[in-house]
């Protein structure tokens, strides 16, 4: 007798072959489909995710592909809005946005505002430093008395390094470009990134060092986030990852922009 939970292999094959359109049939999916737009929330400064050039103003990195995709799977025009991680919460709850596709970290104290997806990147925590600081110049040197490490308020890296650095001091700051000037005014040894903004860093400056831990250090998944509640849209976006995983574009997308190494594709 078949487990009537288990979910069968055609029901699989019919999400593939059709797409998000009609699958679910989630009230915000069809707001989405009558209006003929899906808005979609951004952090335009987040290196290879969703990331604005500054030489030609264009957004580019994976979740701008994947964004596309999903517009062009339910037959919308796209909007992006710009958002970040200390306006998430926010607009999780005012309906500025259907869905925030910026590489979301899943963490607890996020799930009371929001409905994650299944993951498709996930990424540890990584330390930027300058390659003129001779005393700071491995992962094991940053936890010592005298150490000033910088994380951005609002990002997993926040509440993950306070409470596992026990003798360098941390210092919460308002932005990411706040981060970079108190490393490189001296006010700060180094700065806590993830893989994706560390090689931002090496790649974009002539001054930036990245600092790995020999073991991953605080690995955490990346998401898409959803309005709370709205499970259904959730099954759309899920359906949609699925399709984007299996049918290979999640990985192209993710060779594309330099992120195959954090890939979750299965």
């Amino acid at each position: 007798m078949k487990n009537k939970y288990q979910i069968p292999s055609l029901f699989i094959a019919a999400v593939m072959a059709i797409g998000v359109n009609s699958v679910f049939a989630s009230e915000r999916a069809e707001k989405i489909r009558v209006a003929g737009e899906i808005k979609v929330c951004i952090w335009p400064d987040y290196f290879a995710i969703s990331y604005r050039n500054p030489r030609t103003h264009r957004l580019e990195g994976i979740d701008i592909d994947m964004a596309r995709e999903l517009a062009k799977s339910m037959n919308v025009k796209l909007t992006f809005v710009e958002s970040s991680f200390s306006q998430l919460v926010e607009n999780m709850g005012n309906d500025a946005c259907d869905i925030a596709m910026h590489a979301i970290g899943v963490r607890d104290d996020r799930k009371p505002f929001m409905e994650f997806s299944q993951p498709y990147l996930a990424s540890g925590i990584y330390a930027v430093g300058t390659k003129d600081n001779d005393q700071l110049d491995s992962w094991d040197k940053i936890d010592r008395d005298g150490v000033v490490v910088v994380v951005q308020k609002g990002t997993y890296m926040e509440p993950v390094v306070k409470a596992r650095f026990k003798y360098a001091d941390v210092s919460v700051v308002d932005s990411f470009k706040a981060r970079e000037q108190e490393v490189l005014s001296g006010r700060a040894d180094v700065f806590m990134g993830d893989y994706p903004y560390g090689k931002r860093m090496v790649a974009l400056t002539s001054w930036a060092v990245l600092l790995a831990p020999d073991k991953p250090f605080a690995k955490t998944n990346y998401a898409y986030a959803v309005p709370k509640g709205e499970t259904d849209w959730l099954k759309e976006i899920d359906a949609f990852l699925l399709k984007m995983k299996t049918s290979g574009k999640l990985a192209e997308y993710a060779e594309k922009n330099g992120l195959t190494e954090i890939l979750v594709d299965d």
